[in-house]
């Protein structure tokens, strides 16, 4: 029996009021990461009081009001653009610290709101990050292609614990691979962070109107800490690693993957250091002699 009951959250399976998803640590054996997402209708608010947690909002489709009061009591307003859909390229996104009070709007249209959390020692400062300043990077070669969108990793925003970024896979290629894990505190060589997967899933242009965009996810661990999951994904769909190898993430052919990865950690260092499973990590090696799917980047100039 695999672990699938425990680890996955199908879309609708983890509501909590005004949020379709909702990952905290109320989830058994969950402790640092969270992530809530919300699909609103034009006018309509979503609130949130961060507690111990520092939050990135990240919006999935549409634009978003945002208003913060800090944990000083300072008042913060910006609108983030955002994009048509996570497919369209990066989008901006706010940093909003620990003890703060959030407002998020979604104007005059729709739109699908990620709230991306980890607990946090100290409060940071608020932050508005622009599409422009978010790094694209073009990660493998040949059908392990994928675009990764670092909005909210260490080199890019100041934070505290949480590590953020957003995952584009064309269809017929594998990422998250060759499978990896990071759930030891090893010096300069593995940090320990749980990880949230969080998918949304299209068919190419061109696919007929009942097709049933799909991808599949794979978690599995060591004989001294064992974990199995092979999930079915669609959009909305999370899977959460606490630990183990995870890996491949694949988009089968006629459909194209997205996730938002969440990672904290109880480390005292914000890093994302990773060990690839030895029997997988020659794979890298033979990106050198392949090309880049020209597919990539979607959305986006590199």
């Amino acid at each position: 029996m695999n672990d699938n009951a425990r680890w996955v959250r199908t879309y609708g399976t983890a509501a909590d009021g005004a949020f379709q998803v909702s990952i905290t640590d109320a989830v058994p054996g969950w402790a640092h990461t969270s992530l809530r997402v919300a699909t609103l209708e034009p006018y309509a608010q979503v609130e949130l009081d961060t507690g111990d947690s520092e939050v990135i909002v990240v919006p999935l489709a549409g634009g978003a009001d945002l208003v913060v009061a800090d944990h000083e009591g300072r008042r913060h307003e910006v609108r983030l653009a955002g994009r048509e859909s996570v497919f369209a390229g990066p989008t901006d996104v706010a940093y909003v610290g620990k003890g703060s009070r959030l407002t998020v709007g979604a104007g005059d249209c729709p739109a699908k709101i990620a709230l991306c959390g980890a607990k946090a020692a100290q409060p940071l400062p608020f932050r508005h990050v622009a599409a422009a300043e978010v790094p694209v990077e073009l990660r493998g070669a040949g059908t392990a292609s994928r675009e990764v969108r670092n909005f909210g990793v260490p080199q890019v925003l100041d934070a505290d614990s949480i590590i953020a970024c957003e995952v584009i896979t064309p269809a017929g290629n594998w990422s998250s691979y060759p499978p990896h894990k990071h759930d030891e505190e090893r010096d300069g060589v593995e940090t320990e962070l749980e990880e949230i997967y969080y998918f949304e899933v299209r068919a190419e242009p061109g696919a007929p109107g009942g097709a049933d965009a799909v991808a599949y996810q794979r978690v599995y661990g060591t004989a001294e800490r064992p974990i199995d999951v092979f999930a079915e994904v669609r959009t909305g769909d999370v899977v959460l690693v606490p630990h183990g190898w995870h890996g491949p993430a694949m988009a089968p052919p006629g459909y194209d993957l997205y996730y938002l990865n969440v990672m904290a950690g109880p480390g005292a260092t914000r890093a994302w250091l990773i060990c690839d499973d030895p029997a997988h990590g020659w794979v890298r090696r033979t990106w050198a002699g392949q090309d880049v799917d020209p597919r990539l980047p979607m959305g986006g100039a590199r």
